[in-house]
């Protein structure tokens, strides 16, 4: 065997390893990514369900401080209405516009039932109301709920975030478009948990 062949031999030997080495680290890297792109899809599932949940008891808290104030119903409507607009918005994980819509109507509804929470302490009746109170309840928890389901979303964003920003796996997040998703942001004032509780 000549001297040249043997120098091709082992170029082609070397060229083989090194085309294995990167198919076997674009596939690790994209089964990676994959992982933890349905993490951030169950994630998002349960903040949805969190928020479906609240969604679902608002119409029956109406429903139930209706019938003792009747003179609140600007109040109510606009529990209503924040309501239909935080059950319309769509979201993209990954279009920062879409995100910071779905976040501000979902904002939005935590505040007009913060000021409906606030009416109701002028009707004692009502907070002494076995169904209210069931309802306060609930409300609560599911507030609770949202809160722990954000954190989480967040925690498993930001593991998926870095790695696709990470050199070199960015190479392959962007070869196959994974996109960066976007994370809960605390606004103004959310520090503080919508009022559902009374002395």
């Amino acid at each position: 065997m000549s001297k040249a062949l043997k120098i091709g031999i082992g170029i082609i030997a070397i060229l083989a390893a090194l085309a294995l080495w990167i198919f076997f680290f674009i596939t690790g890297t994209y089964n990676d990514l994959v992982s933890k792109d349905e993490g951030v899809k169950t994630a998002w599932s349960q903040v949805e369900n969190q928020y479906q949940r609240r969604s679902d008891l608002i119409p029956n808290l109406v429903n139930t401080v209706k019938g003792y104030s009747i003179h609140e119903a600007e109040t109510l409507e606009a529990v209503v209405e924040a309501r239909a607009k935080a059950t319309q918005t769509q979201v993209n994980l990954s279009d920062p516009n879409s995100f910071a819509q779905f976040q501000v109507s979902q904002d939005s509804l935590s505040s007009a039932l913060s000021r409906l929470m606030v009416v109701v302490e002028q009707y004692p009746e009502l907070k002494a109301n076995q169904n209210f109170l069931e309802l306060q309840a609930q409300l609560e928890g599911t507030e609770n709920r949202i809160s722990v389901a954000r954190k989480n979303y967040n925690e498993v964003v930001k593991d998926y975030n870095i790695a696709t920003r990470q050199f070199p796996k960015n190479i392959v997040a962007g070869m196959f478009g994974f996109d960066k998703a976007m994370l809960f942001e605390t606004t103004e004032g959310a520090e503080e948990v919508p009022v559902v509780a009374f002395e």
